[in-house]
Parts: C-alpha cells; sequence; structure tokens
C-alpha cells in the first residue's frame, strides 16, 4: 500500500486512464494489489501484457489478503506472491481492532497472542513455493501513533526472521519512518534480499541502500512534480538495485494522478525513469526485468 496515497483528480476521477504504447522489452510489476482492483485478474493480467508488463508480485496487507495473494499466484504463471502483515495492521491486532484481520469483522481479544496467531498464519503462507516475498511489512509513522510502534516493531521484527527462514525476499513498507527501519534491518540483520517498496527516502538515503545491496522499487509517485527526492534517489541508485511498481490502485503516474492505477500503467513509470536515468527505454527495461526476477527468486 502507498506510502502517500491521498490524490486529487482533473476530470472523471473513476475513469481508467488509456492503454500506454507497450514497452518493447518485458517488465514485472514488482508490487500490485489486484484484489483492490476492478475487473477480473484474467483481465487486468491480458491488459498488462497486451503492453508488455507480463509478470506481477501480489502483495498481501492482512491474512485474508495474504491468502488470496498465496491462491492467485497459484493458480496463475504470471503472478507471484508476497504475504505479511501490513504495518498498520499489527496495532490493529494488538489492540483487538474490529477493522483488522478478523474474518467475521467481529471484535478480536488482541494482544500479543492474538499477534502470534497471525505471523503464524504469514508463516505458513511464506513457506508455499508460490510466495516469493515476505512483505509488506515495516514500519509507519505516519498512520501509527507512539501508542502502535511497539507492536510495528515486534511484527517487523517476526517477518524479517520469516523472511530469512524461508529464504524469501522481504518487502518492506517505510512510511515517514527511514531511520527506524534502516536500524531495526541492521539489528535484525537484512535478509539476502530486500526490497524498499515504494521507495521514499532521498538520494543520501539511497547510498545507503545501495551500500547495503538493498532494492529500491519505484512507483508512480516518482513522476509527481513534488516528488524531486525521489527522481534525485532514482538518479544515484545503482542500475542494477532498481526495480518499478504500480502499488496500483494507488500513485498513478502523471499525467493520470488521481484515476484508477494498474499494472498496465507500469510503462509510464518506466519512460519517466528511463529520461530521469537518462538512458534507453529498452535498456532500463531489461534491466528492470532481470533484478525483479533476481529480488524475488523466480
Amino acid at each position: 500500500m502507498p506510502s502517500n496515497a491521498g490524490q486529487t483528480a482533473k476530470g472523471d476521477k473513476n475513469t481508467a486512464p488509456p492503454l500506454p504504447a507497450p514497452l518493447r522489452v518485458p517488465v514485472a510489476d514488482s508490487h500490485t494489489h489486484l484484489d483492490m482492483q476492478s475487473g477480473t485478474v484474467e483481465e487486468g493480467l491480458a491488459k498488462a501484457a497486451s503492453v508488455g508488463v507480463t509478470t506481477v508480485v501480489q502483495v498481501g496487507c492482512d491474512i485474508k489478503g495474504s491468502r488470496w495473494a498465496a491462491e492467485t499466484a497459484a493458480a496463475y504463471d504470471s503472478v507471484h506472491a508476497a504475504v505479511a502483515l501490513h504495518p498498520n495492521e499489527a496495532p490493529r491486532i494488538v489492540h483487538g481492532d474490529p477493522d483488522g484481520w478478523s474474518r467475521r469483522g467481529a471484535r478480536q481479544p488482541g494482544g500479543d497472542a492474538a499477534l502470534d496467531e497471525a505471523l503464524a498464519e504469514i508463516d505458513r503462507l511464506a513457506g508455499l513455493p508460490q510466495v516469493k516475498g515476505v512483505g509488506e511489512t515495516g514500519l509507519d509513522h505516519f498512520r501509527t501513533g507512539p501508542e502502535g510502534k511497539a507492536a510495528q516493531e515486534r511484527s517487523f521484527r517476526a517477518h524479517i526472521e520469516i523472511a530469512k527462514r524461508h529464504g524469501k525476499a522481504l518487502v518492506i513498507h517505510d512510511r515517514d519512518a527511514h531511520a527506524d527501519v534502516l536500524r531495526v534491518l541492521k539489528e535484525e540483520g537484512a535478509p539476502g534480499r530486500t526490497v524498499f517498496h515504494c521507495y521514499s527516502g532521498d538520494a543520501e538515503m539511497a547510498e545507503i541502500c545501495a551500500r547495503e545491496g538493498y532494492f529500491m522499487s519505484f512507483a508512480g509517485n516518482v513522476t509527481f512534480k513534488n516528488a524531486q527526492n525521489l527522481r534525485d534517489a532514482l538518479a544515484v541508485a545503482p542500475l542494477e538495485l532498481v526495480l518499478v511498481e504500480t502499488d496500483a490502485p494507488f500513485l498513478t503516474p502523471a499525467p493520470y494522478r488521481g484515476r484508477p492505477n494498474a499494472p498496465y500503467l507500469v510503462p509510464v513509470t518506466v519512460r519517466a525513469m528511463a529520461a530521469v536515468r537518462g538512458i534507453d527505454e529498452d535498456a532500463l527495461a531489461t534491466a528492470l526485468a532481470a533484478n525483479t526476477a533476481r529480488a524475488f527468486g523466480y
């Protein structure tokens, strides 16, 4: 889910943007939420494939979504799954929030035992062969106040351990929490493959990530006028550590900001990224495809 999903639209915000020109070199959408998008999975995958987006990583944010991600990845060769409790989900579970992970919406007892039970299910799902990543996990200091930080960090540390034990990629959600995310990764020891989804840091942080070998995945917000920090980071990130994603249905790239996002819009972001890097579109797409396969081990 997005680092900053708040968007304003010009025109009809519910109208899907048009198909972009196809990429000549196929790429992967390294982070999407098909379960939150309109239309069927088949329609979404076909539309994406028609413009050169031939692989997607479907990301779960709670128990229900993670199970769905695993089931969908098992059903479609072009879909890989990542499973996790979103950083904002952990405090909801601990505090027994009825909007949390309960399948029936009934208030749960909460507490550490409830979080342990949820983490055990994520652990089970992470062992499935079609599940290539553990995430999105991490820290979110924007939506969770001080009372939820302990639960977030405990959940994050548990996800790191799960990813390492199963040999899966770690997919990080980092919102207004750069220093703490980097601290926890250092304390726990990051998995061999770690992805900063919807990279939100600056160039200085990108250099830190590069030294550690962390992948940096850029979403449609790299095209936003007020996101010069992201373009600066993209300019200095090693090409072999760069990924592209939609985080759909959120973070639709300009000029369609505020309208529904979907994997078929990846080419819009790829072309903007190529312009920032000053390289050929095909060269960037070739690197993105190889990097995503290496990051997720497929």
